[in-house]
């Protein structure tokens, strides 16, 4: 399977009606392996300081979460695999697998907690098949 099919098929998926706004897999290097058309222009400073917080835990706190030069509240994730953000009505699921990074971005009428389970279910997926 391609990596823009789990982009397309998995992480942009039908949620209760409703999609992601944008999602992307992309590599520990910041090197893009598959993108929704939507997904923000991002810098490589902001996947850097993503992957600074999955090897230092709270990192991002004081600064916040920037992808795309938006900037995100960090809020509670799991340490070391998980980097949640926050802004109005949407946000930013970051997941982190052995290779990449699996991101999702959200806004209403999608909850928090289904852009989570999208982006958590496939990062747990390529997990457990050493990607």
């Amino acid at each position: 399977m391609s990596w823009q099919t789990y982009v397309d098929d998995h992480l942009m998926c039908e949620i209760e009606g409703n999609h992601l706004t944008s999602a992307a897999i992309i590599g520990h290097d910041g090197s893009v392996w598959a993108q929704s058309a939507s997904f923000p222009q991002f810098k490589p400073e902001e996947i850097s300081a993503i992957m600074k917080d999955f090897d230092e835990p709270g990192s991002l706190a004081p600064t916040g979460l920037h992808l795309g030069g938006t900037k995100y509240m960090v809020i509670q994730g799991e340490p070391g695999a998980v980097v949640r953000g926050k802004k109005g009505a949407g946000g930013v699921t970051v997941k982190k697998t052995e290779k990449a990074m699996i991101v999702g971005i959200y806004d209403e009428p999608v909850t928090p907690g289904q852009c989570n389970m999208v982006v958590e279910r496939l990062g747990d997926y390529l997990i457990e098949q050493g990607l």
